[in-house]
C-alpha cells in the first residue's frame, strides 16, 4: 500500500505576495480549491493561500459518495477519479446482522462511490485551479483583517495581512480585495475575527483514521459498523469505517458529541481495539498515520457572510451530520460562490444577505433534520436499542436502503418518492421547530 504522504517542500522564503487581487481565497482545499478555479474561469483575477505547502495531508476517511462523485463532475475533475475503486453502496454492519444497501438509480446523481486520499485530491484540485488562471501562494498564514469605513450596507473587509517564518524571518504582506473567501476550516483565526463562531452546543463530530494495508483493498463497498468495542469488550458510542482504496483501505471511526452528551472516548485508542476486532477479516496491517479532529457539522455556524466576503466548506460547517461527509458540500460551496459574485458586486449588500440565503435553501432543511437525528443518537443506550431493529428485522433491507439514501444526502427538492416525501417533509418541520422553540441556539448562516 503506498499512501504514505508526499514530503511537502518547505520554503524558507515563500514567494512574495501581490499588493491586491480582486478575489482572495484563503485555505487551498477542496472548497477553496473549487471556488478559485470557478471564479477564475469566470474571468476574475483570483489568489488561492494556503498556510501549508503542498501535497499536504488532512484527517479524513477519504470517501466519495455519489454525491461528491457529481460534485466532482461538475468542478471539472472527474478524471481525477481514473482507476480509483467503484464503491457501490453502503454495508452497515452491527448487533448481529449486516446489511449492504446500493445506492439509489436517481437521476440527478451517478450510481458510483470512491476514494482518493486527501494528499492527492487536494493537491489535484488546486492544481486544476492555479491551471485555469488562479495565482496561488503557500507558506502563508492569515493573521487579521483589515475592515473599511462602515456604511448603510454593511462593514467591507478591505484587506488580508499575512504572516510566514518564524522569528528574525519572519515576514509579513497585507493584500487588499475586493472579494474575500474563508476556506480554511471552522477553526479559521480571520474567520473568528469576521464572527464566525462554532456553536458547540450543536452536534459535532470526533473522529480518528488511519491506513491499513489488506489483501482486499478492491472490495466494492464502503463498510460501516455501527457496534463498537473498547479493548475490554465495552460498547463505546461510535461508528467505524472502511473505505477500500484500492491497494488498501482508510480505517478509522468516530463519535457525536454535544454540551449535554458529549462524547467521553478516545477516539485514537478506539480505532486500534477497532483494527483489531476486524484484522482477521480483512487481514490488516498496521494502522499506520494515525490523526485526529473534532468536526462542525450541519451548518453550526454563527455567521456566514458580510458585504464582501463569505464562508464556505467547514468555515460554514457545511459537514453532514449523518456520515460526516463535507467534500461534497465543500466543492458545491465554492462553485455556488463564484457564480454568486457577480450578482454581489451590484447589489448594496453584496454577499451578506444573498449568501446565508442561498445555504438556508440549499441546505437548511435537511441540515436541521440531521442535526436532531444525530443529536438523538448522542443519547447514551440508544443505538444500542435501535440498532438490532434495523440491522436484522424484516424490513432491515428497505430501512438500511433508505438510511443510505439519507446517510448520503441523496435527496433532492423534485423527488417525489416516499421516502423524499418524509424526508423533505420533516425537514420542514424540523426548520420550524428550532425557529419556534430555540430561536437562540439554531445555526442561522449570518443575522
Amino acid at each position: 500500500m503506498n499512501n504514505s504522504s508526499p514530503a511537502p517542500s518547505q520554503s524558507p522564503s515563500p514567494a512574495p505576495l501581490p499588493d491586491r487581487c480582486e478575489v482572495l481565497v484563503v485555505g487551498a482545499g477542496p472548497a477553496g480549491a473549487a471556488t478559485a478555479r470557478a471564479a477564475a474561469l469566470a474571468g476574475h483575477d483570483v489568489l488561492l493561500v494556503d498556510m501549508q505547502d503542498f501535497p499536504r495531508d488532512k484527517t479524513c476517511g477519504d470517501g466519495l459518495t455519489p454525491r461528491a462523485v457529481h460534485a466532482l463532475s461538475r468542478a471539472g475533475a472527474l478524471d481525477l477519479l481514473d482507476g480509483r475503486p467503484t464503491l457501490g453502496g453502503l454495508a452497515l454492519h452491527g448487533f448481529g446482522g449486516s446489511v449492504h444497501a446500493p445506492w439509489p438509480d436517481h437521476g440527478a446523481f451517478p450510481t458510483r462511490g470512491t476514494a482518493i486520499p486527501r494528499t492527492t485530491l487536494d493537491a489535484a484540485l488546486r492544481d486544476r485551479a492555479l491551471a485555469a488562471g488562479a495565482r496561488g501562494a503557500t507558506g502563508w498564514k492569515a493573521v487579521s483583517v483589515q475592515l473599511g469605513d462602515a456604511a448603510a450596507s454593511g462593514t467591507p473587509v478591505e484587506s488580508v495581512t499575512f504572516r510566514a517564518g518564524h522569528g528574525a524571518r519572519q515576514t509579513t504582506r497585507t493584500v487588499a480585495c475586493r472579494f474575500l473567501v474563508l476556506a480554511e476550516g471552522v477553526r479559521s483565526g480571520i474567520a473568528r475575527q469576521l464572527g464566525v463562531q462554532w456553536l458547540r452546543g450543536l452536534v459535532h463530530g470526533v473522529a480518528a483514521r488511519s491506513y491499513c494495508t489488506t489483501p482486499f483493498g478492491a472490495d466494492p463497498w464502503i463498510h460501516s459498523h455501527l457496534e463498537l468495542r473498547d479493548a475490554d469488550g465495552v460498547a463505546q458510542p461510535g461508528y467505524g469505517w472502511i473505505f477500500p482504496l484500492g491497494d488498501g483501505v482508510n480505517l478509522g471511526c468516530g463519535a457525536l458529541s454535544t454540551t449535554r452528551h458529549p462524547a467521553k472516548v478516545n477516539v485514537k485508542k478506539l480505532l486500534v481495539s477497532y483494527a483489531d476486532d476486524q484484522r482477521d477479516s480483512w487481514q490488516l496491517g498496521t494502522p499506520e498515520r494515525v490523526t485526529s479532529a473534532l468536526l462542525p457539522m450541519g451548518g453550526a455556524v454563527s455567521r456566514v457572510a458580510g458585504v464582501n466576503w463569505a464562508a464556505v466548506g467547514d468555515t460554514a460547517a457545511l459537514v453532514n451530520p449523518l456520515n460526516g461527509e463535507g467534500i461534497d458540500y465543500a466543492l458545491e460551496s465554492g462553485l455556488d460562490l463564484a457564480a454568486l459574485l457577480p450578482d454581489a458586486a451590484r447589489s448594496p449588500r453584496g454577499l451578506a444577505d444573498v449568501w446565508p440565503a442561498h445555504l438556508r435553501e440549499r441546505y437548511g432543511d435537511a441540515f436541521s433534520l440531521a442535526r436532531r437525528l444525530a443529536t438523538l443518537l448522542t443519547m447514551p443506550g440508544l443505538l444500542a436499542a435501535v440498532g438490532p431493529l434495523g440491522l436484522r428485522g424484516p424490513l432491515a433491507p428497505q430501512v438500511m436502503g433508505a438510511a443510505a439514501r439519507l446517510m448520503g444526502n441523496l435527496v433532492t427538492p423534485e423527488d417525489r418518492d416516499l421516502t423524499a416525501r418524509v424526508w423533505l417533509g420533516a425537514g420542514k418541520l424540523s426548520v420550524g421547530h428550532d425557529r419556534f422553540w430555540h430561536p437562540e441556539s439554531r445555526p442561522l448562516f449570518g443575522r
